[in-house]
C-alpha cells in the first residue's frame, strides 16, 4: 500500500535522555507552493535536534514534509510551523531548522527558526586541532 501525506508526527523514547547528543537531518525534497502565484517553492530542510524525552520518527517526518506539497505558504511562516510542529511533539532541548529555498525571482531565500527549553544550555564548544 502506497503512503499518503500527513499532518501527524510520531515519536519513540530517547534512548540515551541522560545524554545532550545533536540529531541532524537532512531534507533535500521540500515542496510547497507560493501562495501569491500558486507556482512550487523547492527548498532544502536541515533540521537538528538535542532530544529530551522524544525523537521524531522519520518515516512520519517524510509523510508530514509532503503535507506540505499542495499548500501555500510564504517561507518564513512555513518554516516556523514546521519548527512548531516538530517541537510540540518532541519537546526537544533545542532545535534549529533553516530553509533554504531555491532562487525565485534572482533571490534565494534562508529562513532558520530555533527553540530552545528555559534553562537549557548547550555543552562548552570543543575544538578539535
Amino acid at each position: 500500500m502506497p503512503s499518503t501525506p500527513t499532518t501527524q508526527l510520531e515519536t519513540f523514547a530517547n534512548p540515551e535522555v541522560e545524554r545532550d547528543y545533536t540529531i541532524r537531518m537532512h531534507i533535500p525534497e521540500f515542496t510547497c507552493l507560493c501562495p501569491r502565484t500558486g507556482q512550487p517553492d523547492f527548498a532544502t530542510l536541515d533540521l537538528e535536534y538535542v532530544p529530551d524525552r522524544r525523537c521524531v520518527e522519520l518515516k512520519s517526518l517524510k509523510l508530514y514534509i509532503w503535507s506540505f506539497r499542495d499548500r501555500g505558504a510564504f517561507h518564513e511562516a512555513v518554516t516556523n510551523e514546521i519548527a512548531d510542529h516538530v517541537n510540540a511533539a518532541v519537546a526537544a532541548r533545542y532545535l534549529r531548522l533553516t530553509a533554504r529555498f531555491n532562487v525565485r525571482g534572482g533571490i534565494f531565500t534562508t529562513v532558520v527558526a530555533e527553540r530552545r527549553q528555559p534553562g537549557w544550555q548547550p555543552a562548552p564548544a570543543v575544538a578539535l586541532p
